[in-house]
Formats: C-alpha cells, structure tokens, sequence
C-alpha cells in the first residue's frame, strides 16, 4: 500500500525562507501550503488537513502564538504537532512558560533536514498519541487493530483476549468517576504485571477504551495469563469498595431503567480466541465477530470467567466457560500493603491514592513508592509486609 503524501502547512512572513522550505519539502515528496501571516481562526488549517504545521515567529510576541491555543483547543486540530522557528536572540525559555501549545522549535534558519526529522518525529508521536487511551496510556483504537493484522500476517499461531469488566457501570454511578479511574488504572497494572510475567517479550497488551482491554500472546499461555489476571483481579480490585460494601457482596444502584437494584461487585470476563492455523479468522473483522459472540454468552455468567473459542464445539456448551471461584480464605486473609498502612494509621486513604498513581505508572513496589514520596518510613513499611506475610502464611502451609 502506498503511503499517503504527508502535508505541510508553513507560516512565515519571511519570503526567502517560504522558497527554501518549499524547494527541499517538494523534492522530499511533502505537499506543502504557505501562509504569510497568522489566521484569525483555523478554518483554512481544517480544510487543508495539514498533517504538521511551521510557524515563524520572529518574536514571541502572544498575537504570533494564538494560532497555536486555537489550534490545542479545538477537537479537530489538536493533534497537529505545531513547530516554531524562533530568532537565535530570543529566550528560549519563554517557550518552556508558553501555553500555546508549541510542540517543538528551531532556530531560524533552520537546516531544513533537521526540521524533517523534527517533523517526522512530532507526527509520528501524535498518531500514536492520538490512538492511545489517554487514562492508562495503552495502545488503543487503531494500535490495536494493526497489532491483529500484524499478526494475522505472520501466518504464526496466536491467542486474542478481550477483556470486559462486568457491573464496572454500577461502581462508577455509587463512587463516581474519579474512583472509577482508579480501577481502570489498576486494571490495566495487573493486566499489564500478568503478561509481563507469564507472557512473551512481543505480547501486546492494550486499551479498547471504558472498561475494555485486549491482550495478544501465544496460545500456550492464554490461559495461564487468563487464570492468574482473574486471581489478582478478584483479589485486590474489591478494596476499591468500602468494607462494609465488601461484606455484603453487592452495592445498591439504578439500573438503566432508573429502578433500584442490588449490583454484585465488578467481576472480569474474558473472551479468548485460537489462531492455530492461517486457514482461521484470516482478518480483523472474523476475530471481532468471534468475540462479540463469546462476550454474548459469558455476560450470562455471574462471576469472573474467561471462555475459548472451540472450533469443534458449539459455543454455547457451558463447560466451556471457566468460572474463577474465590476461595473465602484468600477473601478473608488477603489485605493489600496499602490498606494495612490506613487501618494502621501510618498513611491517609489521600495518599495512597496518590502513591498508587506514581506506582501504576512506574512500576516500582508500592512500598518503596511511599517512602521516597516521604509518605511512609521504611520501619513502617517493613512491619505492614510483616503483617501481610503473617496473615498469608496458613494458605501455604501444609
């Protein structure tokens, strides 16, 4: 498939500067527009749909840069990298304050090969930006589509998970959305922790977008992958509830018909499907349709389960969905390192969820998260392990 011809839109009332640009970008094989001056609004910049934007600022004045704003606000322009060219005796450190959005400078005159590849390098980070989620920042939308194509191209075997949080709805109405967040987040840490340890290097983990994730990895480990995600999920996603939501198994909500109804706690469903040979599912769309179809019979089952495709049996035969049951001495023993430092009163309920943050993002223990935050001392941290490795320590005895 032939790449599409990128265009380039530059603003520059410097007429020497507006001819160089021209000659080199043409012959690299960009469609170039030119503007002598700033616009009012971005009209024009929406009817050309410029897939990146040079603007000369001979100083940084704020009417030169409002284009910049204009463009960062409105929906359809605002992922556009914009780059300035700047005078060698302006400060640079102005930029650093500017809130208008400038995605990247250089020092007029550029050498117009160096701007290519600062172009090239500011489009590239705004389509992966523009498909990624925005809350967990994984691969979303079309990441993920080109990830199954990239596979399905491979003509090697491979296993498709589609992940979907059940009753999540039900949470988001009772806690709200900030809460809601934080099991997203969370979600995607252990999705994240699971396949990292009992999947490949080149496995794809990534965010349809709500409460739905995907995750690519071999066929061998799929269920392995699925039975240790719905462990941990069940585990530790219930201390998003209160304790006194948690002993009763359910919260009070509104369903979609406004009426009052008791909703279980979130539970995981997940929908797997088998690329054994290159004769199956030979595009994205056959595999989409497969797991519309699993995640149709699984949103019957109470419960965490996961479910595989079965090419030589009907897809509505029970067993052939896994049902994760929670044995109640992991339920009644198991209390996360965070909660044993609230109920300790060694850190607020605020700074964990601050710490917590930094430790999705960061991969670094929580423990060690909350004292270089200066949240947590290192004596406290080691005793709260102490009590969990205690409260552990009858399920693996003998």
């Amino acid at each position: 498939m032939q790449e599409r011809v990128k265009r380039l839109l530059v603003i520059s009332s410097d007429e020497t500067l507006r001819k160089v640009l021209t000659f080199c970008f043409d012959g690299w094989g960009y469609e170039v527009f030119l503007h002598d001056a700033p616009f009012d609004d971005i009209a024009y910049v929406k009817k050309v749909s410029t897939d990146a934007i040079v603007i000369d600022v001979y100083s940084a004045r704020k009417e030169n840069l409002a284009i910049c704003a204009l463009l960062k606000e409105d929906l359809i322009t605002a992922f556009i990298p914009v780059i300035t060219l700047i005078d060698k005796r302006q400060l640079r450190e102005q930029l650093l304050h500017s809130k208008h959005g400038v995605d990247d400078y250089l020092i007029k005159p550029p050498d117009p090969l160096d701007l290519r590849v600062r172009i090239e390098m500011a489009v590239k980070r705004a389509q992966y930006n523009y498909c990624t989620a925005p809350l967990t920042g994984l691969p979303g939308g079309r990441l993920i589509e080109e990830a199954i194509a990239e596979r399905i191209s491979r003509k090697a075997p491979f296993s498709f998970g589609y992940i979907d949080i059940d009753n999540f709805k039900y949470f988001n109405d009772v806690y709200g959305y900030l809460k809601g967040d934080r099991v997203i987040m969370q979600t995607a840490y252990i999705l994240y922790t699971t396949v990292r340890r009992f999947g490949a290097k080149d496995d794809f983990i990534g965010h349809v977008g709500g409460d739905d994730f995907v995750f690519i990895t071999g066929i061998d480990a799929s269920e392995k992958i699925c039975q240790n995600f719905i462990c941990m999920f069940d585990t530790v996603i219930p201390f998003h509830y209160t304790a006194a939501d948690r002993r009763r198994g359910f919260i009070v909500a509104r369903d979609r018909n406004r009426k009052i109804r008791r909703a279980a706690l979130v539970s995981v469903s997940i929908a797997l499907v088998n690329r054994n040979s290159p004769a199956e599912f030979a595009s994205v769309v056959k595999i989409n349709e497969k797991i519309a179809e699993i995640k149709g019979y699984l949103k019957e089952i109470p419960g965490s389960k996961f479910m595989a495709d079965r090419r030589d049996q009907a897809v509505r035969e029970s067993r052939d969905a896994r049902v994760y049951q929670k044995k109640e001495t992991i339920a009644s023993t198991y209390l996360p390192l965070g909660q044993i430092l609230i109920e300790r009163n060694m850190i607020s309920p605020e700074q964990l969820d601050e710490a917590l943050k930094v430790h999705w993002h960061r991969d670094v223990p929580l423990g060690s998260t909350l004292q270089e935050l200066g949240m947590a001392t290192g004596d406290a941290v080691h005793a709260a392990l102490a009590v969990q490795r205690e409260r552990l320590s009858p399920l693996f005895e003998s």
